[in-house]
């Protein structure tokens, strides 16, 4: 009985309905969604800029954006094949992207050949930037600024390609998993225990500085570090000049150790491991002896984005707390 009710009162509904709309006997016109923005404006490290949103040719430079780039699924149509080994060979690809080359040795032309819609650039091709400004207008510069705070410019770039291609809400994870990682590796650490950062290449082991350079450095004012010694920079990107009798003398109870030849094999290749714990003046150090060394990964010298800091942050935090 319920049912015959419903429905007689269900027509007259839809009845007056398209009474009212004075479209009885026709269908609705569809309501139009709203169109996608084309462009967005952005601050990067030269001002306000206005790129198109989610570009269909792009040119990158910059390593420390190609983990981000790889892992959203972004298609290059020239990157510096030298500086990408086989890191990301979703980037890199086959003849169809075109090698922009290293940045001691560019090559402009094949950067101006792939007609991009976008460059990233900044960071190692920095010095490039007024011409690939004049090869497109639309070039960006988002790596992290010397003199600002580390952490905040790794979130700040993150936050940018987030915009530019359409992935805000990643954007926002991977800044919430450095700051995750920060926060456990802060709450693990024991400021009584002294620090140490060690650069090794060429076969010899040089001393970062705290706060200054790359990897290293940049732990002891993000995490509140002790060092086990204090002096400043005179090469904050290689490291500086150290014995390793100074390093025995200064007694860190952690050495944090980058390896810039880890990735490249060259002959004669010493690693990062043999050099300090097979160093016969470092045997006596507390870091060597109750094995607190905490080893970058091999690719970290050519990757240096967010994802490498936060896997960083995450290694300390886990040797802080073992």
């Amino acid at each position: 009985m319920r049912t015959r009710l419903i429905r007689p009162l269900a027509a007259a509904s839809l009845v007056a309905a398209l009474a009212l709309t004075g479209c009885a006997g026709t269908a609705a016109a569809p309501v139009d969604e709203p169109a996608s923005a084309t462009t967005v404006t952005v601050e990067d490290n030269h001002g306000s800029i206005e790129v198109p949103v989610a570009p269909e040719r792009v040119v990158a430079l910059d390593n420390t954006t190609f983990q981000t780039l790889s892992d959203w699924g972004v298609k290059l149509v020239a990157a510096p094949k030298p500086l990408m080994y086989d890191l990301w060979p979703s980037l890199s690809g086959g003849d169809e992207v075109l090698d922009a080359g290293l940045h001691r040795e560019p090559n402009i032309e094949n950067i101006l050949a792939a007609e991009p819609d976008l460059i990233v650039g900044g960071y190692r091709f920095r010095e490039l930037y007024d011409q690939l400004k004049e090869i497109q207008p639309a070039t960006i510069e988002t790596s992290p600024r010397d003199g600002e705070e580390h952490t905040s410019e790794l979130k700040r770039q993150t936050t940018i390609l987030g915009q530019v291609f359409d992935k805000n809400d990643e954007a926002a994870t991977l800044n919430a998993d450095l700051d995750a990682a920060i926060a456990d590796a802060k709450a693990a650490y024991d400021p009584s225990q002294t620090v140490m950062g060690l650069i090794t290449s060429g076969g010899k082991i040089a001393y970062a500085a705290p706060g200054e350079g790359r990897g290293v450095g940049v732990l002891f004012p993000t995490l509140g570090l002790t060092p086990a010694l204090e002096r400043a920079a005179e090469d904050a990107s290689h490291g500086d000049d150290i014995s390793v009798e100074a390093i025995a003398a200064a007694n860190p109870e952690w050495l944090f150790v980058l390896d810039r030849d880890a990735m490249f094999g060259e002959d004669g290749y010493v690693s990062a491991k043999e050099l300090v714990e097979n160093a016969e003046a470092l045997k006596n150090v507390p870091a060597v002896q109750k094995n607190q060394i905490v080893y970058l990964d091999g690719s970290f010298y050519l990757d240096e984005g967010i994802q490498a800091y936060t896997k960083l942050y995450r290694s300390a935090a886990e040797a802080f707390a073992s």
